[in-house]
């Protein structure tokens, strides 16, 4: 159970930490307004109805699907692979930064993005968690591989 336990509590945590900025940026940056905090960095306020830096944007129905399937996919995983060891940790930061998106998209209809880059849509917490989960899955899978001499 603890696997469980600490996947939860990671989930906990990405959604708190994506909830509250997001609420400080929506209180504090009108829509559409930019600010610089560091060369080449800006805190904006935009909103993303699609996935992944705005893929998918006006899916609706596809965008909710894509979301669930591969949630599914990743709970099936994460359940028959409970022995890897840190396995937790990805299911963690992938599953608080899908719901800390899909929590926007139910009460606002977008998610609030903030945070941009040069060349680069804007991102929020959750994506943060999401592409990082993503990384860290994929050292688990290849040092549980390498590991076992494949």
């Amino acid at each position: 159970m603890a696997p469980w336990l600490r996947a939860a509590a990671v989930t906990a945590v990405v959604i708190a930490l994506d909830q509250a900025t997001k609420a400080l940026v929506r209180a504090h940056v009108a829509l559409g307004d930019r600010d610089g905090v560091l060369p080449g960095v800006e805190i904006v306020h935009v909103r993303n109805n699609g996935v992944a830096f705005n893929q998918l944007a006006g899916g609706g129905a596809l965008v909710t699907v894509f979301v669930a399937v591969a949630l599914l996919a990743l709970l099936a995983y994460f359940a028959t692979h409970l022995d890897k060891r840190l396995v937790w940790l990805p299911t963690g930061m992938l599953l608080g930064g899908a719901l800390g998106n899909i929590i926007d998209r139910i009460r606002d209809g977008a998610v609030t993005d903030f945070i941009k880059l040069p060349a680069w849509p804007a991102f929020n917490v959750a994506d943060i968690s999401i592409t990082f989960g993503v990384l860290v899955l994929l050292y688990v899978i290849e040092r549980d591989g390498a590991a076992r001499g494949a």
